[in-house]
């Protein structure tokens, strides 16, 4: 019974870790920096670093010694892959290459180990046919591996859901961005304005760009280093035509309005195909939850009606 419990706390654990992992958020250095200076408490090191959030100070240091170990199992290939797909997934968690890495090897040790602890307490009563602690080792090192992979699921779905919400952003973004321009702000401002009122995964994107060029950047490569980082087809035609625009002379105003008006045309395309899909998508739910229960209400009482009739030794005649 003790078995139990501490397996079932130990699962716990590991959940509770990797959503701690997965929902901080992306703290500003400089920020917490000032915080940090302006706090007048924090007097010494072990104060200040008693300060910092309990991830910070407890799983960070685990995670990074992971890592080294999942750095081992992994390929440069799937290395940069990795690193591809955090960036698609806008760092959640302000996890690197490195955190990943720890986190994909803390589920999986959780896992592997929760696994190997059920099913080594019934090989050792005996119980659903498991007589070998053998046999425990082996669905721990797959549980190990299931872990492992898991977290993979859940970053496809943190870019999915990214992807959506800037397909969705493009079209406002775009429209408050033209306005600016007209209205007599140079491209950069207009730009600052976007990230002032939007906020989003987008405009988080555009700040960043925003950031490259103030440190020297051409404003052509910090667009154009967007691309990958989004990978979001309408987003991509925008940013390639203003740099075209940029490099022939072209007035971006003119290629805003012009790029404003498609994707306007594109959202509503994309509406109508949504809603030509409702009904096809509706038929499954009609299938298998609302057509049953006609069957029952409408069929019932005939079927009841027919079951008492036989039951009772056929149909009565007229007499």
């Amino acid at each position: 019974m003790v078995v139990y419990i501490l397996a079932g706390v130990a699962g716990l654990g590991v959940f509770l870790i990797f959503a701690a992992l997965a929902s901080s958020g992306p703290v500003d250095p400089v920020q917490a920096r000032l915080t940090q200076l302006g706090n007048a408490q924090a007097r010494n090191l072990e104060e200040l670093e008693l300060q910092q959030p309990f991830a910070e100070r407890t799983l960070r240091p685990l995670v990074a010694r992971l890592s080294r170990t999942g750095g081992r199992l992994s390929s440069a290939s799937s290395a940069e892959t990795a690193e591809k797909r955090l960036s698609l997934a806008g760092n959640p968690g302000d996890m690197r290459l490195a955190d990943w890495m720890g986190v994909k090897m803390l589920v999986g040790i959780g896992i592997g180990a929760v696994l190997f602890l059920l099913l080594g307490v019934l090989a050792a009563g005996g119980i659903t046919g498991i007589t070998s602690i053998a046999k425990a080792l082996f669905f721990g090192f797959i549980g190990f591996f299931v872990g492992y992979l898991l977290p993979e699921f859940w970053l496809g779905r943190k870019i999915k859901s990214r992807q959506k919400v800037i397909l969705k952003m493009i079209p406002d973004t775009l429209d408050l961005l033209t306005i600016s321009v007209r209205a007599g702000l140079g491209f950069d401002a207009a730009l600052a304005k976007v990230v002032e009122k939007l906020p989003g995964p987008l405009t988080d994107e555009f700040r960043r760009a925003l950031a490259e060029v103030r440190v020297g950047k051409a404003r052509r490569e910090a667009l154009r280093d967007m691309i990958p980082r989004t990978n979001v087809q309408p987003l991509s035609n925008f940013i390639g035509a203003i740099i075209q625009a940029e490099t022939l002379g072209v007035s971006i105003s003119k290629v805003l309005q012009v790029q404003s008006e498609q994707l306007r045309i594109e959202r509503r395309q994309r509406a109508e195909e949504m809603a030509a899909k409702a009904p096809i998508k509706m038929l499954f739910p009609l299938v298998g939850c609302i057509f049953p229960s006609l069957f029952v209400v409408i069929l019932g009482p005939a079927i009841i009606s027919l079951v008492k009739t036989f039951a009772g030794g056929g149909i009565p005649s007229g007499k």
